[in-house]
Order: structure tokens, then C-alpha cells, then sequence
């Protein structure tokens, strides 16, 4: 059963202004891994939005907020994106799948939270 379904769409530029304005900014919002991806990546600042993008979806499946580092977005062998969660407590869900797109100045992305 589905318990919760989120979209979200950002600039790139918004993400690139904000790093560049406040020091912390990479650490505060996105998990070592994903900074470590995207750094690796042509646009670094496209695929920090396609995630930034995923964590607001995922705030909005869930209904509410948690830290932005306990949630991440990891790319397995395949390329496809996966959701990580890493929080002590039930968060009501047993599912999470997640579908990241961007182009040159947005990144989206669609959050679908699941419960057996």
C-alpha cells in the first residue's frame, strides 16, 4: 500500500548560489557519499539538485521533516538511484523508491513510500 508520494523540482543555479554563499551548506543538506558523487560528475551542481530534489520529495511522502543527511541518494552498479534512510526510530513506511531527472538548469525528482 502506498502511504505517501513526493515531487519536487529545484534549480541548479539555486543549489550552485547557496554552496558558493555558505560554506557548510554541502555538509548541512547532503551526505558525505553524495557529495563525493557529484563531485565526481561534469555539473557537480546538477546532480546536487537531482538529490537536494529527492530529499524534498521524501520530506513530503513522509509528511515531515527530518535531518537532510539522514536522507541520501546512492546510484547502485546499475545506475539506478536509491533511497538510504538513517534514523534510529520507524518512520511508518518499508518501501521507498525514488526517480531522479535533471536537465541543464533543473533538477526533479519522485519520492513513493510503501507499507506492507
Amino acid at each position: 500500500m502506498i502511504t505517501g508520494i513526493g515531487i519536487d523540482i529545484i534549480e541548479v543555479a539555486r543549489v550552485k548560489k547557496a554552496a558558493e554563499a555558505h560554506s557548510r551548506f554541502l555538509e548541512k543538506i547532503f551526505t558525505a557519499e553524495e557529495i563525493r558523487y557529484s563531485e565526481t560528475m561534469h555539473n557537480k551542481y546538477l546532480h546536487l539538485a537531482a538529490r537536494f530534489a529527492a530529499k524534498e520529495a521524501f520530506f513530503k511522502a513522509l509528511g515531515r521533516r527530518i535531518s537532510w543527511t539522514a536522507v541520501g541518494v546512492v546510484n547502485l552498479p546499475s545506475g539506478r538511484p536509491e533511497l538510504t534512510v538513517t534514523v534510529p526510530e520507524a518512520l511508518g513506511f518499508d518501501r521507498a523508491s525514488v526517480s531522479l531527472s535533471h536537465l541543464n538548469d533543473y533538477g526533479l525528482a519522485t519520492v513513493v513510500l510503501e507499507k506492507d
